[in-house]
């Protein structure tokens, strides 16, 4: 919903906000760009009568604002649709789908256009480097979108990317997630099908081969030309690197190059391949896609480092499937070797609060040399019982008692993960100050 006010706002639109718990990069970027958020209920804010108001899909019947607007009788859209008909149905659009890696893989194929000088639109769910936005509006004839499969909007419950009319339509992964909308698999694999009835037949379906989940999708029917990945005489990659800091990139028609970059894990390698793919069949080069990747920056808080402070490297990470979080440590282990690696989990999202993923936690978390997990309130399940059969599980009920048995606990140089898909109460600033004081303190030791 940022990325679409800052994108109303470079169309001339004056734009306001409602949001709760507005939190940087993205109150950052709205601030940057003039647009007032609040998080007040007085309806004043819909004084004078706004033309339009675009409701997110966190707002439900019951809300004030939601409400005022019905009674009204306010002209009201959800986002995906207004971005669809106002700015989608004019561009080139590229979309990047699947439970995991939309952001990164979106991330590179705009670093991608850009630097083969093709200056395209985006709207990204984090923040681009080295644009230092999540969305931007050119004259481009391409848009790259973040192509989300949760719900449009209260009154809307069709998956966002069916709004999108996309041209290049990219599926990472697809995995059972978002239980508080969708009830199985089943459910978000029929939301991907009509979405593949959008694509026109010049378009193209990016996907990869021998995927059993995506393979049912696809015998739903598929009309565009399909660009499997993945396969010994096509589109693949071939690891130079255990860390997948180097790799090479084929497409059918051969050797594409060798990506030399600062990303470790095959995750985020898969992606690149994916971009390539995506990018190429648009009619980039060969040389301009290894040449983008091989100075490709991730997006934030995609593995970011936020400080290297008294022998601990601090890192901040959006994973929160347990997909997410294996490969993610896979990667960091892979680089770091036998290196100390303390895992810090937030289990944030609707699906990890409902219990949806109990039991498959522990193993997620198998490559790191500790786990400390804030309990989720209000839960049924108990994160303790998660990590019975890890003996370095610590688990607490609050952000600050979790801050205080890392403290405690954790004083060798190590590489410290925090995992969450939220602001984890501003765990990384209150870690940050106690590795601050730490370097303190040993400078005064004699």
């Amino acid at each position: 919903m940022g990325g679409i006010a800052a994108i109303a706002r470079q169309l001339g639109y004056r734009v306001t906000g409602w949001d709760q718990n507005v939190y940087p990069p993205m109150s950052t970027q709205l601030e940057q760009l003039g647009i007032e958020v609040t998080d007040s209920l007085t309806l004043t804010q819909l004084e004078p009568c706004p033309d339009l108001v675009i409701v997110g899909n966190a707002m439900s019947r019951g809300h004030a604002l939601v409400e005022a607007v019905l009674e009204r009788r306010i002209p009201y859209q959800s986002g995906p649709q207004w971005l669809g008909d106002q700015v989608l149905r004019k561009k080139h659009v590229l979309a990047v789908a699947g439970t995991h890696g939309k952001t990164t893989t979106a991330s590179m194929l705009v670093h991608i256009l850009q630097s083969a000088g093709l200056a395209p639109s985006f709207l990204v769910g984090g923040v681009v480097k080295p644009y230092g936005v999540t969305a931007q509006l050119t004259d481009s004839d391409y848009m790259v979108i973040e192509a989300d499969e949760y719900d449009t909007a209260f009154f809307d419950k069709r998956s966002k990317f069916v709004h999108y009319h996309p041209n290049t339509f990219v599926i990472n992964n697809l995995e059972f997630d978002h239980a508080d909308i969708f009830p199985d698999l089943a459910a978000i694999q029929r939301q991907f099908a009509h979405a593949l009835r959008l694509v026109p037949a010049s378009g193209q379906v990016i996907y990869p081969e021998n995927e059993p989940a995506i393979d049912r999708v696809l015998a739903q029917g598929c009309w565009s030309q399909r660009v499997p990945l993945n396969l010994p005489n096509g589109w693949r990659i071939e690891l130079y690197a255990e860390d997948a800091s180097q790799f090479d990139i084929y497409a059918p028609s051969g050797h594409v190059g060798r990506v030399n970059w600062a990303l470790v894990g095959k995750h985020n390698a898969m992606n690149a391949l994916a971009a390539s793919a995506a990018a190429m069949g648009i009619g980039v080069s060969a040389a301009a896609v290894v040449e983008a990747l091989s100075s490709f920056t991730a997006p934030a808080r995609r593995m970011e480092v936020r400080a290297e402070c008294a022998g601990v490297t601090l890192y901040d990470d959006f994973a929160h499937h347990p997909t997410a979080v294996a490969t993610t440590l896979a990667g960091l282990r892979a680089k770091v070797g036998s290196e100390r690696i303390i895992a810090i989990f937030e289990p944030r999202s609707n699906t990890m609060k409902a219990g949806v993923h109990a039991g498959k936690l522990d193993a997620a978390f198998v490559q790191a040399d500790a786990v400390y997990a804030l309990q989720p309130t209000n839960t049924e399940w108990s994160l303790e019982v998660e990590g019975k059969h890890h003996r370095s599980w610590q688990v607490e009920a609050s952000v600050e008692a979790l801050v205080a048995r890392i403290a405690h606990e954790e004083n060798e140089p190590s590489h410290w993960v925090v995992m969450s898909n939220g602001g984890f109460g501003g765990i990384h600033e209150q870690l940050l100050e106690v590795l601050e004081l730490r370097a303190k303190q040993s400078v005064k030791e004699p």
